[in-house]
């Protein structure tokens, strides 16, 4: 989708129907990517085409609409196999949201291997969904929870981190791309020296799987988790890649229908990978159209919408460090197309609401990493985050609109 060389983003954004409506009697700009990504046409139509057409059940039914939902069902497993570089479908497992991919593995895996004593390591840059549940299930297996430190840039320190591992670490939950700040964490560094003390290595990918190339069998990690409401796919459906050999060696996280293979009131066997994990109807309109997503950016092609992301991140930058009393919070090379600063003076719902009734969506306070922001010593940032479909005239109008909200502030 490129004419002539360069980015065609207005064909890009003649795709997100959302993007033509006014706020406040503005033209709507929306910088709230990082929260949620808007959808395109072709994601709307796959749910619509569904309910419409072929709504059934999966798997189970014999009838033409079961066969052709459980069809596309799976068509969309195979999607997401190529999309992290997974080697078989059985190692893909749908769930509602990242939050629930990491809390399947932490109470499947962790609590049937972890003991008394062992730690678990998590960084200073977490979202409280990778924190919270290595907590509870900490506290439950009498383990111990250790956190890699940063520095005031959002810098992970590594050397803290080798220092850390040791015989007892059992388990390394790492976010890839930080939801708060946009860096992009060593995750390749960080598996590989968990590894050399056989560690396992899950990788928080919710920011990282819309911006970066992701091929899980290169990485080397041994869970990979994401949602598809950011990579432009509905809300309510997430994925869990976990290698074969520990999914299999793991626990139902559910029980109910499909995940299992025969019930008798005195026991029950379990379904094979990956319906072992998924019990119960489905998701299944949101992970069918979950491909429509998926292919959207390959349409595109990844280093293309990066590229374009990079040209957003870079101009962004450079014309809000113009702004008087504005900071950049993880202003660092390393990082993905997000923006996070603070203003003296002002607090960021005040802005919020100002920058809102000139049409501008952007998001304000903790971005759920409260110890991040107690270790940076401040109450929460503006983030503004950029996507396939924003444009440097949006910037322009994000700017002219903080000179403006800020006059009324200070």
């Amino acid at each position: 989708m490129e004419t002539e060389g360069t980015y065609d983003v207005q064909a890009i954004r003649a795709q997100f129907p959302i993007l033509s409506r006014k706020v406040k009697g503005k033209d709507l700009v929306y910088l709230d990517n990082a929260a949620t990504a808007q959808k395109p046409v072709a994601v709307i139509d796959a749910l619509v085409h569904y309910y419409s057409h072929y709504n059934a059940n999966i798997h189970r039914g014999l009838h033409t609409l079961a066969d052709e939902a459980t069809a596309t069902y799976e068509a969309s497993r195979a999607a997401v196999m190529h999309f992290v570089g997974a080697s078989s479908t059985d190692e893909i497992i749908f769930t509602k949201g990242t939050t629930e991919s990491i809390n399947l593995v932490a109470n499947a895996w962790g609590k049937s291997f972890l003991q008394e004593g062992d730690e678990i390591i998590i960084t200073s840059l977490e979202h409280h969904a990778n924190i919270v549940p290595w907590q509870m299930v900490a506290a439950e297996k009498k383990a111990i929870l250790r956190v890699i430190p940063i520095d005031d840039n959002g810098i992970l320190d590594m050397e803290a981190f080798k220092s850390m591992l040791g015989p007892k670490t059992k388990f390394v939950s790492v976010v890839h791309v930080s939801n708060a700040l946009g860096i992009i964490n060593p995750v390749e560094e960080i598996i590989r020296l968990a590894h050399e003390y056989n560690a396992v290595v899950l990788v928080d990918g919710a920011q990282s799987s819309v911006h970066l190339d992701i091929d899980v069998q290169t990485l080397g990690c041994d869970f990979y988790v994401f949602s598809g409401h950011k990579i432009y796919g509905p809300t309510g459906v997430g994925v869990l890649y976990g290698r074969r050999d520990l999914l299999e060696s793991m626990p139902p996280y559910q029980g109910g229908g499909e995940m299992i293979k025969e019930v008798r009131f005195e026991h029950t066997t379990y379904n094979e990978l990956p319906f072992k994990f998924e019990a119960g109807t489905p998701n299944i309109a949101d992970v069918i159209a979950l491909k429509a997503g998926i292919d959207f950016i390959n349409t595109i092609g990844k280093a293309v919408i990066r590229k374009h992301e990079e040209t957003l991140l870079e101009y962004a930058t450079a014309k809000l460090k113009n702004i008087k009393g504005l900071r950049i919070i993880g202003d660092v090379k390393n990082k993905v197309s997000v923006i996070s600063f603070v203003v003296d003076g002002v607090h960021p719902q005040d802005l919020a609401i100002l920058l809102d009734n000139q049409g501008i969506a952007v998001r304000t306070g903790h971005h759920c990493t409260q110890p991040l922001m107690h270790r940076l010593g401040i109450v929460g940032t503006t983030r503004a985050s950029f996507a396939a479909y924003n444009t440097i005239e949006e910037i322009d109008v994000l700017v002219e609109a903080l000179n403006k909200s800020l006059k009324m502030l200070l």
